[in-house]
């Protein structure tokens, strides 16, 4: 009796052992790369989902989302799961919002709705630190459209909407009000809006709580005449925020405390005097070292290297790389910060950069990426079972 009770107990533990060894999961880390085009105002190719290989920095082509017009600017929600666009932008009629679901196991991405965002050329998307609001920028009807996230994924109709009339210095480009894009504080108690029309940083506070007025007591911090604030983004350490300014071609730099935004120096972005400036986006290396901005010509295409006083925020020059394209509308970093991306618009490709981590610096990679008239670039890496 006791001999079988042995033999037994050994064919349960040997099953126990095999059901362990087969039955255990494991992952691996998988980049996904999604890049926003313009589509000539016409339906065309507007969203490319890639492998993105984090060792020599290739791209595999996955999914494509045809028969969509203009999906000029995309942002990916907190948690990975669902990819936001803006649909329908620089049109003579109102744009929308598109929300989709990313498989990252099927490296591909699927519609899950749409909404009106109340204004004329949707500019910029932005999602709060909860993922559970998302505020789109107007363009050329200057105003900010404010969005409660269901569950899913999926987008209401916009709960609120801002509207603003003002104008600057610049005539011909600050004749109004122009929202290029929002960024909810480090704390996520604020929205601020950036206003390159009026040349003022518009702040909110934000109370979800309050369903009627989301966004409200508005207070403008007037940035200096004639820059044209476009993009912004802020410190991981909190303290610090920096906007990169279209008309003037300067960076930035302010302190921040819980609401509150004050200037500490301008920081020119190209290398070179314009006539005429544009520059585009401004992004900070995952460990908080660099700050990288975009210049789209007329005559130089380049990204601005500097290195981030981590004691009070102000900036170095390290350098300028060329795009090797023109017009960079938009970058990112990997996920890992070991690269850079470049969409430039005008030349129809996105230019990968190997970056030091050490001294911010890029060395352009031979991996090219062909896609017409891209201008948005979102990063992701996801844990999938194999």
């Amino acid at each position: 009796m006791k001999l079988n009770y042995i033999k037994i107990s050994r064919i349960l533990f040997f099953f126990v052992i095999l059901n362990t060894f087969f039955g255990c999961k494991t992952e691996k880390n998988q980049t996904l790369l999604f890049i926003g085009s313009f589509t000539d105002k016409k339906p065309g190719e507007g969203i490319h989902v890639y492998e993105f290989n984090n060792e020599t920095g290739e791209s595999t082509l996955k999914y494509t989302v045809n028969s969509v017009i203009n999906t000029s600017y995309l942002r990916l929600a907190p948690n990975g799961k669902y990819l936001y666009s803006v649909v329908e932008s620089q049109m003579d009629y109102n744009g929308k919002v598109s929300a989709f679901k990313v498989d990252s196991i099927k490296q591909q991405i699927s519609l899950i709705s749409t909404q009106d965002c109340g204004g004329r050329n949707p500019a910029h998307i932005e999602i709060d630190k909860t993922g559970h609001y998302l505020t789109n920028s107007n363009y050329n009807d200057p105003s900010i459209s404010i969005f409660k996230l269901n569950e899913d994924g999926s987008l209401n109709p916009y709960s609120q909407i801002l509207r603003f009339k003002d104008s600057s210095i610049i005539k011909n480009r600050q004749e109004a009000s122009h929202i290029h894009s929002s960024n909810f504080s480090p704390d996520n108690d604020f929205l601020f809006a950036h206003d390159l029309g009026a040349d003022k940083i518009r702040g909110f506070q934000f109370e979800p709580k309050n369903q009627d007025s989301i966004i409200q007591k508005e207070n403008a911090i007037k940035v200096k005449p004639g820059s044209g604030p476009r993009h912004f983004t802020f410190h991981q350490n909190g303290k610090f925020g920096y906007g990169i300014n279209e008309l003037s071609g300067k960076v930035s730099v302010y302190k921040y405390v819980h609401g509150s935004l004050t200037f500490i120096a301008d920081y020119m972005s190209y290398q070179e005097k314009q006539d005429i400036y544009r520059a585009a986006d401004v992004h900070i290396s995952p460990d908080g070292k660099f700050l990288y901005a975009s210049n789209r010509g007329p005559k130089e295409d380049s990204i601005s290297i500097f290195s981030i006083n981590q004691e009070n925020g102000t900036l170095s020059i390290v350098g300028h790389e060329p795009t090797y394209g023109e017009h960079p509308r938009n970058f990112s970093m990997s996920p890992d910060g070991n690269f850079l991306l470049v969409a430039n618009q005008f030349s129809n490709n996105v230019i990968v950069f190997k970056r030091n981590s050490q001294t911010g610096e890029l060395k352009k990679l031979p991996f090219d990426i062909r896609v017409n008239n891209p201008s948005s670039v979102q990063m992701r890496t996801y844990k999938i079972p194999f």
